[in-house]
């Protein structure tokens, strides 16, 4: 996508409005049972994207077109690098506590397998689902997630139909169902909520941000403890949450699929493999790490449009620079890393390195570099990437979410609650 595309001040100007509007809200709290529910800035801002996209009301076109939100789609990506630089900042500080938990971070993954066991016999035994169980409930359905169904049986079959269906709830209100579960379960005190944190790093990176937040919110005096045990959760899944999926997750979804199904399972059929693009996989040109140059210049509107953005609930313009330059280099040298590595780790796990590095308490100048840092609301920055998200939802993805009827919208949430409840409950019995 052309640079003059990216940079549409008509896409940054409305979500940095959306962005302010959602912050001045603010955090409405909801009394449910024994429980409180969180809506968070970025819940709002979400639904004003959603609201302004032109792909659901045309009417919309006239302040959002079509290339607008095309645009905002690649924009997601950047827009929550600063984030993930903001959120690894709070490992360093907190390494020698990560270290003695070690052991719960890293078998807490093996909680994912909690989603399978929840949600595949519901989909086969009450939905009378066939094999798109397997693709639907083996996994939370994350890009790599995605990539092992495309691999192995393709997506026009139903394992991939199945998996693409929870990815597209998941995109769709996966990250407001993980902030509502997170805030109201921290609420309930039954979990420590250093296994809840840890348990959110089973998620997207909106979705990690939107769980993370919720459960720091509901316990500010620790917020930045719970927002280093997510980030580090975070970053391990992505080594091994891959791995756990392709040779743990799938061989005991497809067992239990015979098991449930009373049918054999059938081999998979390579010949079905789509050549068609995953609508989750970027181009290997679409990296942002491939062209450094767009890249700083876009990520250089996207940190603007989180300064402001966190005025509201953060600090003023004047304060936080110095911590949103700091954010922004981190970034940068994050993706340099990415493109020059001699081996291959996803952009935001390199810009969670460099932000860990530059935070541990032997780093010369840490303890300037925290108190910058410290006038950037971690939620605040976070909000605008929903506000994108919003937007960038295509005809395709709103057309597969009408097709995929109310079936798949409950799986996916007992897909989310299960990865989730299982990765907390592992934490809970490791720490």
């Amino acid at each position: 996508m052309t640079l003059s595309l990216l940079l549409d001040w008509r896409l940054h100007l409305f979500v940095a409005i959306a962005s302010l509007a959602a912050e001045a809200i603010g955090i409405i709290k909801v009394p449910l049972g024994p429980g409180t529910l969180l809506l968070l800035p970025l819940f709002y801002a979400f639904v004003i994207g959603v609201v302004f996209n032109p792909h659901l009301f045309s009417v919309t076109k006239k302040i959002i077109p079509d290339s607008v939100s095309q645009a905002a789609g690649p924009v997601i990506l950047l827009s929550i690098m600063p984030f993930i630089a903001r959120f690894g900042s709070t490992i360093g500080p907190a390494i020698e506590e990560l270290i003695n938990a070690g052991p719960a971070l890293i078998l807490q993954e093996l909680g994912n397998l909690g989603t399978m066991l929840i949600a595949l016999p519901f989909a086969v035994l009450v939905l009378k689902m066939g094999r798109e169980a397997i693709g639907a409930t083996y996994s939370i359905a994350r890009e790599p997630n995605i990539a092992i169904i495309s691999d192995k049986y393709g997506l026009k079959g139903p394992e991939g139909i199945g998996v693409m269906g929870v990815y597209v709830v998941g995109t769709m209100f996966g990250t407001l169902w993980f902030a509502l579960m997170a805030g109201y379960l921290t609420s309930l005190d039954i979990f420590d909520p250093r296994a809840l944190a840890m348990a959110c790093g089973v998620g997207s990176g909106s979705m990690v941000a939107a769980c993370s937040g919720a459960v720091a919110e509901a316990l500010p005096g620790m917020g930045d403890e719970l927002l280093s045990f997510a980030s580090a959760s975070n970053l391990l899944t992505y080594a091994t949450g891959l791995y756990i999926s392709l040779f743990i997750a799938l061989p005991v979804a497809e067992r239990l699929y015979r098991l449930f199904s009373g049918k054999r399972v059938a081999k998979p059929v390579g010949a079905q493999t789509t050549d068609a693009p995953m609508p989750s996989e970027p181009d290997e040109a679409d990296r942002p790490e491939r062209e450094l140059r767009k890249t700083a210049i876009v990520m250089a509107v996207v940190c603007a449009v989180a300064w402001v953005a966190n005025t509201i609930n953060g600090a003023s313009l004047v304060a936080a620079l110095p911590g949103m330059v700091i954010l922004y280099a981190m970034t940068m040298i994050g993706l340099v890393i990415t493109r020059f590595a001699p081996f291959y780790l996803p952009g935001v796990a390199w810009v969670s390195l460099v932000s860990i590095v530059m935070t541990l308490p032997w780093f010369p100048g840490n303890g300037w570099i925290l108190d910058q840092l410290a006038s950037v609301n971690f939620l605040a920055i976070v909000t605008p990437v929903l506000a994108y998200a919003g937007l960038a939802l295509s005809r395709r993805e709103f057309t597969m979410f009408r097709q995929a009827g109310w079936k798949l919208i409950v799986l996916s949430l007992l897909v989310f609650t299960g990865t989730y409840l299982g990765s907390a409950v592992v934490a809970q019995v490791l720490l």
